[in-house]
């Protein structure tokens, strides 16, 4: 006798059907509306005033900018504005609490206090402060022109050149950082342009890693084809139509790098192959104070506050800064801030 099959219960294919037909519709209408959204984020425009709304919006983001605005005012005009020179010594005044009087009279108090040499704690933050945030400002310029330029040179050109990038940075990431810089510092000496240098080396490959998978993206689009079918030359199609693509996620990673470069200074300093005395870094005021960390503690306290706090803010602002200058986020931001405007 022959098996019986049994049969379907009457509309359960046609529910079926019913079914995938309605989440392939689902799926194209989610499709559309995120096509159209990026289409409307690219026409939109960004002004400063939208600029400066959202900063102010964004409370934290706003806190951290003034931290910043005011450390860097400080570095420069550290010939200025520090209340006590740098240099001078007193043995009468050393390792003197926060708020201790000057020996001259009227002059401004030790609001930090002094180091074991006399020397005013909250001058040598200011002047510190010009060297941590030059090398961490400048190390992130060098490093990402570097490592962006050859991130576009091997992701737009593939083949042999694009192995032979990528083989680098495959072996420079490899090593580590801070022992190569070790390295390298030991056997040139330790010096300013030495440790940009330093810096410069153990970093570059971090941008040329990510521009370089950006462009594998880029270079397949749409408009890029349409470019190159025009006759656009190699330059003007990466330099007009692909880098513009790339600046947000470049300046957020060059934020957040400044932050990460201020902290290998930082280290650098404190295992004795950084800045060198009578210069002044937050980092060299951590070392010298570490031996007085029980019976001075504003000589590690505040140095480390600096570094903490100025390395916060820019891991902070570099979170405003992927928002504001990312289209999609942005124009998220100006539709929720114009649904509220009328309420």
């Amino acid at each position: 006798m022959a098996d019986t099959i049994p049969a379907a219960p009457p509309g359960s294919i046609n529910n079926t059907e019913t079914l995938e037909t309605a989440g392939d519709v689902g799926a194209a209408r989610l499709t559309a509306e995120r096509q159209a959204e990026r289409q409307a984020a690219r026409q939109t425009r960004i002004t400063f005033a939208d600029v400066l709304r959202s900063l102010l919006d964004d409370k934290v983001a706003l806190v951290a900018l003034c931290f910043i605005v005011l450390v860097a005012g400080s570095a420069i005009f550290a010939g200025v504005v520090p209340p006590h020179d740098p240099y001078t010594q007193s043995l009468r005044m050393r390792n003197k609490p926060p708020f201790t009087p000057a020996l001259q009279e009227g002059a401004f108090p030790h609001v930090l206090g002094t180091d074991p040499l006399g020397r005013d704690t909250l001058t040598r933050l200011i002047y510190g402060a010009r060297i941590s945030l030059t090398v961490g400002i400048l190390t992130a310029l060098i490093s990402g022109t570097l490592g962006v330029s050859l991130g576009l040179v091997a992701g737009f050109y593939r083949g042999r050149l694009d192995d032979l990038i990528m083989r680098l940075v495959d072996l420079q990431m490899s090593l580590p950082g801070l022992l190569l810089a070790l390295f390298v510092l030991f056997a040139l000496g330790p010096s300013f342009v030495n440790l940009v240098l330093v810096l410069v080396l153990t970093r570059w490959m971090v941008y040329a890693r990510i521009t370089r998978g950006m462009m594998l993206s880029l270079r397949e689009q749409p408009y890029v084809e349409a470019a190159r079918a025009i006759g656009c030359s190699d330059r003007r199609l990466v330099l007009r139509h692909m880098l513009p693509n790339l600046i947000s996620p470049i300046i957020v990673l060059a934020t957040l790098e400044v932050a990460t470069m201020m902290l290998s200074l930082a280290a650098l300093d404190f295992l004795g192959l950084g800045i060198q005395p009578p210069d002044s870094s937050w980092g060299l005021m951590l070392a010298q104070g570490r031996e007085y960390i029980t019976s001075a503690w504003w000589l590690v306290t505040f140095p480390g506050l600096a570094i903490m706090l100025t390395a916060l803010s820019f891991n902070v602002l570099a979170t405003w800064v992927r928002v504001i200058t990312d289209p999609v986020s942005s124009w998220r931001w100006i539709q929720r801030t114009a649904t509220r405007a009328p309420a």
